[in-house]
């Protein structure tokens, strides 16, 4: 497998550092993958993704297209993450409440956790699993999110708390206004979170 990767990489479409490890057969075109990054069999890259130094990929992750995962962030088995995601370096997630090394869990007992697109999670940031991160939210850096995010909120601290919503560029919202003053787009909140009026 490793071999096949490595023909892939001549080709051109994908870019795989000689000391990465890469064991999966589903790494999609136009990905980087740097120095001493690992890809467990099992896990699903989707195209164009960077998959920064020493990060670490359990078989059973799904990761979307376009997919930044920066230095030393740790993705296990059960998390799903949709394109456009930005994972900030020493970012974690966990898939067990409740670990004990003496007495192993079988997977189908890890809890699911959704990171939807284009969401945002800083440095440092843990996410409990069994969650899900809402589409275009944005999780600051050290934040330990314990339960769900809606689309567009900002949450920091730990636990972490909603603190406001931003914008699909990256823009804070105004609260009164929900009008983004960067690119204009104007939202309504609905029980989910945000929505884009225009």
């Amino acid at each position: 497998m490793i071999g096949k990767m490595r023909d892939k990489e001549k080709r051109g479409d994908i870019f795989i550092h000689p000391k990465a490890l890469v064991e999966s057969e589903e790494v999609g075109s136009g990905c980087r993958v740097w120095a001493f990054a690992h890809i467990m069999k099992g896990a699903r890259v989707g195209r164009n993704c960077n998959i920064c130094d020493h990060s670490f990929i359990e078989s059973g992750v799904i990761l979307g297209d376009g997919v930044t995962v920066k230095n030393g962030v740790q993705i296990y088995d059960g998390v799903v993450v949709e394109d456009e995601v930005f994972l900030g370096p020493n970012m974690i997630f966990t898939n067990d409440r409740n670990p004990r090394a003496g007495y192993k869990k079988d997977r189908s007992e890890f809890l699911p956790t959704l990171v939807k697109k284009g969401a945002s999670i800083g440095a440092n940031a843990t996410i409990v699993c069994g969650v899900t991160i809402g589409t275009y939210a944005f999780v600051g850096a050290g934040s330990v999110v314990t339960k769900d995010v809606k689309d567009h909120q900002i949450v920091v601290g730990n636990p972490a708390r909603a603190i406001g919503f931003m914008c699909c560029c990256g823009e804070r919202l105004e609260v009164e206004s929900l009008r983004c003053q960067r690119c204009g787009r104007l939202f309504r909140e609905e029980e989910g979170g945000l929505r884009v009026c225009s």
